[in-house]
């Protein structure tokens, strides 16, 4: 009897892979440079807005954390899959890599890699995939301050993390539970964020600026 219901498993586990597709919204890869915050802060959107792992996968960069590290490990996810993640060969609408400026030497060339494989990459439906680059200047906590105050001069990472601190006193990489303590100011950070996007790109490498909040009202409208 076992024996004869493992087609009927086989069959229903390659349904639940292609949940997020019927559903009504696209499948969305996330690999980041951080392995605890990002991750933490992303899932923790995708757990409150009930979006399934099958439609929102949010890794970290197994290649490295530079920048351009994190560009080719996206790749090479998207394109081969992972079985030990259930993360099936190119079966993804949107790939999105979240990294930082800080020092690292690899930032605008991972930019240019990035904005090279927009369009370029096909799902397993032969759809061109968007691939873009989310990233921030000087790091991710920049959008996590942007919640509470205006950011217009540049900041070193220690001194965002300084500022931070002053609303969020208990504040360190890798803690959980950053989205709940942020959401009600959301509506605030990303009209701040829009501004600094007026004022300087992320090619600028010096001005404060983030693309997080393009990516996270993508994922708190996905099924909108």
């Amino acid at each position: 009897m076992g024996k004869d219901n493992q087609p009927k498993v086989r069959q229903a586990n390659q349904l639940e892979r292609k949940v997020g597709k019927r559903a009504g919204y696209d499948r969305i890869l996330i690999v980041s440079e951080g392995s605890k915050t990002e991750p933490l802060y992303l899932n923790e959107i995708r757990a409150s807005y009930r979006l399934s792992t099958t439609s929102v996968q949010v890794q970290h960069s197994q290649f490295g954390t530079s920048p351009l590290k994190v560009v080719e490990y996206a790749e090479h996810l998207f394109v081969n899959g992972d079985e030990t993640k259930d993360i099936q060969p190119r079966a993804f609408e949107q790939v999105f890599v979240v990294f930082d400026r800080d020092e690292h030497d690899s930032y605008h060339n991972a930019l240019a890699k990035a904005k090279s494989l927009d369009g370029k990459l096909r799902n397993e439906d032969k759809q061109r995939v968007k691939f873009e680059a989310v990233a921030s200047v000087p790091c991710f906590e920049l959008w996590l301050l942007l919640h509470f105050e205006d950011v217009l001069a540049p900041l070193h990472r220690t001194e965002v993390y300084q500022r931070l601190r002053q609303y969020l006193t208990q504040y360190d990489k890798g803690q959980a539970g950053h989205y709940a303590q942020t959401q009600q100011h959301l509506g605030q950070a990303i009209q701040r964020a829009e501004h600094l996007t007026e004022l300087t790109t992320a090619h600028n490498a010096e001005e404060p600026y983030t693309d997080l909040h393009r990516l996270v009202h993508l994922l708190t409208t996905l099924k909108s």
